[in-house]
């Protein structure tokens, strides 16, 4: 089981959750949902833009229909897509979320990303016009804010957070809400530590969660057509591998352990079984001061980021970065 992380606004999140990206065969991600629980998982994370929802739903009415598991022990995480970045959209992507997730509320809703594209209906996702994204550059991050507060306040979103903001899109949400973010998920592993926006996230009690945790080791950049980055091979890394042979555990546990130690949540994706159980087996031991150092020594700042926008994604005002 996972230990939790108190949000700012009193909520327990567990540090170690089971991320869902990428996760296509209904069967397989299935298996693995259940795998997951029957290791201690209770922080699941999906987003609209997996299409995954409802087949996570399905597996958590099982478990609560049968008592395994208390709907007040999940902590269940999904996102606002970017063709619902408008005040007037988030009612209906919210409610499309709860039906596909079978529940009645969600723990944590997060801005997926600060963009926004043009509005296709709910099933056009990334709305395109030839080889061309649509975007809508008229994305008001704040009035989108202010309606993610009205929902926590009708008991739809237990917490609200951000995902893939920059350091002036957090200050500029911090200065009207009423209801602070509770969590910013980013892209934080060794080789990028993501130190500034950490430290403007800290700065303001935002929790961080990381995505990619282990460099996402299953991305093959030829399925991402244009988007120029290569996938960080952390698991072979001698510095992580010296380090995991000393506690006896493998790299990915110790890469894991890194940041949780840090208290940045984690959400590693896996469909196998042994290492969806490996992934939560880290708080049996404890990195030393010494090797903490070693592993922070590996950061490579920006140069070390491997999650890139869309190749014209800088044609949108509230683009947050662009390799």
């Amino acid at each position: 089981m996972s230990q939790l992380l108190t949000l700012p606004d009193g909520n327990k999140m567990p540090l170690v959750g089971l991320g869902m990206w990428q996760t296509d065969d209904p069967t397989e991600l299935e298996n693995a949902v259940d795998a997951a629980l029957e290791a201690g998982y209770r922080h699941f994370d999906t987003a609209t833009l997996y299409k995954n929802e409802d087949k996570l739903g399905n597996v958590l009415k099982k478990w609560l229909d049968s008592g395994r598991v208390k709907r007040e022990e999940l902590f269940i995480v999904t996102k606002l897509p970017w063709t619902a970045m408008a005040p007037e959209r988030v009612e209906l992507f919210l409610n499309s979320s709860l039906r596909k997730l079978q529940l009645s509320y969600i723990d944590l809703y997060l801005m997926h990303w600060p963009i926004g594209l043009q509005f296709r209906g709910e099933e056009d996702l990334v709305p395109m016009e030839g080889d061309k994204i649509l975007y809508d550059t008229s994305t008001d991050l704040e009035a989108i804010w202010k309606e993610l507060e009205k929902h926590v306040e009708s008991g739809k979103l237990k917490s609200i957070g951000i995902s893939n903001f920059t350091e002036k899109q957090i200050e500029r949400i911090m200065k009207v809400s009423k209801i602070p973010p509770a969590s910013h998920q980013v892209e934080i592993h060794a080789y990028f530590q993501n130190r500034k926006l950490r430290e403007c996230s800290e700065k303001h009690g935002i929790t961080l969660c990381a995505y990619g945790p282990l460099g996402s080791p299953g991305r093959d950049p030829k399925g991402f057509p244009g988007m120029n980055f290569v996938v960080p091979n952390l698991l072979q890394d001698p510095v992580i591998l010296d380090i995991a042979t000393k506690h006896r555990k493998t790299g990915g546990q110790v890469l894991l352990r890194f940041l949780v130690q840090q208290n940045v949540v984690v959400i590693p994706k896996s469909t196998n079984p042994q290492r969806i159980q490996q992934n939560i087996s880290i708080f049996d031991f404890e990195l030393s001061t010494v090797d903490m150092r070693r592993i922070e020594a590996l950061d490579k700042g920006d140069a070390g980021r491997s999650f890139p926008g869309f190749p014209d994604m800088r044609n949108h005002p509230e683009c947050p970065w662009f390799l």
